[in-house]
């Protein structure tokens, strides 16, 4: 446990002393001054977590000192020392924006008791900072990686549709080219019929290494492996989708086998897996509808499930859904390579996923992946 500082602020010389000794000795990282501007001097040099403050002083008062405190410090809190003759001191302290007040003589447990409740305050608040600063990076990242993998497969699936007819034109240029060398010589336009199928077969040779760029550009990166607890993987990624899930009024819950499930693979891929499936499910679940996520432990393997409560996906359907391009969401709605993103993942990862309807309602996407998994040699490829 860290142990918070403590600025101690009093006019008081022999008051101030005593306290400063004995909030020393239950181990506070004490430093004092003996008025507001040698407190806000004290600060500017080196912020301390907490400053307790007497409200009678002679030049700036503790009111004022306390203004100029939450104005250049606002991360540090301020406990009030006053009179009991002088409580509206400490009501107006509050006001202003102290933590608390306590009135004089101070009883030293009450006063430890107030910084650490102060402390706990700011370490609350400085959590909730770097948890802010996390999901925002976080989800920075996951728009990349989305952006990252819609980029390759829409590079791949047109490096793919393009090749076919470059095939095709060099097939017949080639073949033309084969004819004019049976041809006469002295054929008309045969000097015209040669550049032009020349010009054909540099062309399809530059388009080509066009598309054999982007195929390069498209390739994955290595998986990064490392051990992921999938509980905690998938709670993080629910509250991702939070937002989504709040405005189509869709409930997100997490069932677990009761122990952790700790596997070794990639967690950014899994992340990016999860919220595909987790912002399909809530797409297709209707207002007041439930998306489950459930996790269960196999001999090698684990499993990971996400359910809806929606109208399920047609059966005529359900083999064509990890298609490129292929959705199911009204036209302008779905860009169908979230579920292509989401199969390409989990076959590099060496896993398994499939989708069917629930016997009852909605529709189910089953994960399986192994517990330990180790990515394959750089010459090898991983079977489709």
């Amino acid at each position: 446990m860290t142990v918070p500082s403590v600025l101690l602020v009093d006019d008081e010389h022999r008051f101030r002393q005593v306290l400063f000794k004995r909030l020393s000795h239950r181990g506070l990282n004490m430093f004092e001054a003996e008025n507001g501007s040698q407190a806000i001097e004290c600060m500017e040099e080196s912020p301390s977590d907490i400053v307790v403050l007497d409200v009678k002083m002679p030049g700036m008062n503790g009111i004022e000192t306390l203004q100029i405190l939450r104005k250049r410090f606002p991360s540090s809190e301020v406990i009030l020392l006053t009179g009991h003759a002088s409580t509206e001191d400490g009501i107006a302290g509050i006001k202003a924006g102290a933590f608390d007040y306590l009135t004089k003589p101070v009883e030293i447990e009450h006063l430890e008791g107030k910084i650490q409740q102060a402390y706990d305050k700011i370490l609350r608040i400085r959590e909730q900072v770097r948890e802010r600063e996390f999901r925002c990076l976080l989800e920075q990242r996951m728009i990349a990686a989305q952006r990252l993998a819609s980029l390759g497969t829409l590079a791949t699936g047109i490096a793919h549709e393009v090749n076919n007819p470059l095939a095709v034109i060099n097939d017949a240029s080639g073949w033309l080219l084969d004819l004019l060398k049976t041809a006469p010589a002295d054929m008309p336009l045969r000097k015209e019929l040669e550049l032009g199928l020349g010009k054909i077969g540099s062309n399809v040779a530059r388009a080509r290494r066009i598309t054999h760029q982007l195929l390069s550009h498209a390739r994955q990166s290595e998986p990064e492996i490392t051990e992921i607890d999938l509980g905690h993987l998938a709670k993080e990624t629910s509250e991702l989708v939070n937002k989504e899930a709040l405005a189509h009024n869709v409930n997100i819950t997490i069932h677990t086998c009761g122990t952790p499930l700790t596997v070794r693979s990639d967690s950014g891929q899994l992340r990016q897996v999860l919220i595909n499936l987790l912002t399909n499910a809530i797409h297709a679940a209707e207002s007041g509808g439930q998306v489950k996520i459930e996790l269960s432990a196999l001999e090698h393997h684990v499993r990971l499930q996400v359910m809806d409560d929606g109208a399920g996906i047609p059966e005529e359907l359900l083999k064509r859904i990890f298609d490129p391009f292929f959705s199911t969401k009204p036209e302008g709605r779905g860009t169908g390579l979230g579920l292509f993103v989401t199969n390409n993942i989990i076959r590099r990862l060496g896993g398994t996923i499939e989708a069917t309807n629930c016997p009852q309602r909605g529709a189910v996407f089953t994960v399986t992946i192994a517990r330990d998994f180790t990515p394959p040699a750089a010459n090898e490829e991983v079977r489709q």
